[in-house]
């Protein structure tokens, strides 16, 4: 048994001694009837960004090979806004590779991720999952590339102060227990997400940590590998899953809301982007070192469409409580290296020749893994409202648009800023560059405008993009625009969006 098989933390895996990509409909017969398995849970996203799940009891050996071969029947149009009732009903199949030992059942239970399909046996065109396949397909097909991505997964945890070794009002970045006190629950969500496949980066505690009202506000985070786009969207579904179980069952309170109240940080969902060829090669990084131009074009792309997509990462009005001017949260459309202010980050790559470990650890052999493989470049406007599926979706066409366009280069060039770019000598820039999207009504907008470009290749159906487009301007602009200034209206709207995505 290879190492990659002895250490997943995935029962199936380690079982049938195969990476989950290659598991079959047989495996999964082989390892429900041979390991006592009592229950299969087929889960799903729908319109409101969250997992439904359907339960099955495993009577006979033809009913499980049927519903894992035709799957079921599921109302549509209480999963979607855009589907009517006339014609609501779809089938959800299985993907095997999803597949995993459901942590929270009392039974037995292997549990799924599905697909959507229409009445014809076709696969959805416009369920968020499909959407995001498409997204790769074209971006594979139109540059012979292949898109991956991770996830920066932030979010608080709430629970009763008992006023012990407080913590630092918003200095929480990195701290250890005892003023960090979640820091045992951070690391069970991170075990258990490893149980669903989820190929997780490291964990720890973020800056955002306060007191309010006799209650302890601690923000987390946890952070992915970089893997195929598609599975980086269902890791962070399966991740929220299990942080939100977890935080039920310990009695505390869990929230990916954007803002939680004034002068403290909120949480984004920052996406890390690369580019590999079919041999895995990381083509972020050119042969001296720097970044690719690759890579500045797949930057360029997401500099022209990123107003829009605020509409698939900013979904409700509290996402814009957090993009204010003079946070690390960005609004001016820039990027940069390694500079926290920006809309897109090229953070710290390994790209020195130093050999930093043998430096103090005398005698150690010298590294052998190509360090250029871990760049990537990082969009930092998403949160935790936002649909992961449509989101990866979005920034899969971005990165395509910027190798279909002929001026990309120059965009990048002048969207380049190598400073806080609230600094006094980047002003005359700062006044020349886009902003984000200030609401929902202008994030509607945006998307409205540019919707020709990720409707392109009928990649995002049109009736996705017009339910997007509707539930933004569904929200009301003045009461947005007053809790901006008054606390109190504030933790009204935040409380109605505290569960959001």
């Amino acid at each position: 048994m290879s190492p990659e098989i002895a250490l997943s933390k995935n029962a199936l895996v380690r079982w049938l001694a195969k990476p989950a990509a290659q598991f079959t409909k047989a495996d999964i017969i082989r390892y429900i009837t041979e390991n006592g398995i009592e229950m299969v849970n087929f889960m799903y996203p729908a319109g409101d960004g969250r997992l439904k799940t359907l339960n099955f009891v495993i009577n006979d050996l033809a009913y499980l090979e049927t519903i894992l071969s035709l799957g079921e029947r599921v109302d549509g149009s209480s999963l979607f806004p855009f589907i009517s009732a006339g014609s609501s009903d779809l089938y959800v199949l299985p993907r095997f590779r999803t597949a995993f030992l459901d942590p929270f059942a009392k039974l037995p239970t292997v549990t799924m991720l599905c697909s959507f399909f229409d009445k014809d046996g076709r696969e959805l065109d416009s369920s968020p999952e499909h959407t995001l396949h498409k997204a790769c397909q074209e971006f594979t097909r139109a540059t012979g590339l292949y898109f991956e991505a991770m996830g920066e997964l932030e979010y608080y945890v709430i629970a009763p102060d008992d006023g012990k070794f407080p913590a630092t009002d918003q200095r929480g970045y990195h701290e250890s227990a005892p003023f960090a006190k979640f820091t045992d629950f951070r690391t069970l969500c991170m075990h258990c997400i490893a149980q669903t496949g989820g190929q997780i980066k490291y964990g720890h505690s973020e800056v955002g940590s306060f007191t309010l009202n006799g209650t302890v506000y601690e923000q987390n985070e946890i952070e992915f590998l970089p893997v195929r786009a598609e599975d980086a969207a269902d890791q962070l579904m399966l991740a929220k899953w299990c942080i939100r179980n977890l935080g039920y069952q310990h009695g505390l309170d869990v929230t990916f809301a954007p803002k939680i109240t004034v002068g403290k940080a909120g949480s984004g969902l920052h996406i890390h982007m690369r580019i590999v060829d079919a041999d895995g090669r990381n083509m972020m990084v050119g042969p001296d070192g720097r970044l690719s131009e690759t890579a500045r074009k797949a930057i360029a792309g997401l500099m022209l469409l990123a107003p829009a997509i605020t509409a698939f990462g900013n979904t409700n009005p509290t996402s814009y409580f957090r993009l204010v001017p003079h946070q690390e949260a960005p609004t001016n459309i820039c990027w940069g290296d390694r500079n926290r202010s920006v809309l897109v980050r090229v953070p710290l790559g390994w790209t020195a020749k130093a050999d930093m470990c043998a430096t103090i650890n005398p005698g150690t052999e010298p590294c052998k893994t190509d360090a250029a493989k871990k760049q990537t470049i990082e969009i930092r406007s998403a949160d935790g409202s936002a649909d992961v599926y449509q989101l990866i979706a979005g920034l899969a066409v971005a990165v395509r648009y910027g190798f279909e366009i002929e001026n990309a280069l120059q965009i990048a060039d002048d969207t380049y800023v190598d400073v806080n770019i609230h600094s006094a000598e980047n002003a005359e820039k700062a006044n020349r560059l886009s902003h984000l999207p200030a609401d929902c009504q202008a994030s509607a907008q945006a998307l409205d405008d540019l919707r020709a470009i990720f409707q392109a290749h009928d990649v995002f159906s049109p009736g996705m993009i017009d339910g997007i487009i509707r539930r933004l301007r569904s929200y009301d602009p003045a009461e947005s625009a007053a809790a901006k200034t008054d606390s109190a209206k504030m933790r009204a709207l935040v409380s109605r969006h505290f569960h959001c995505g």
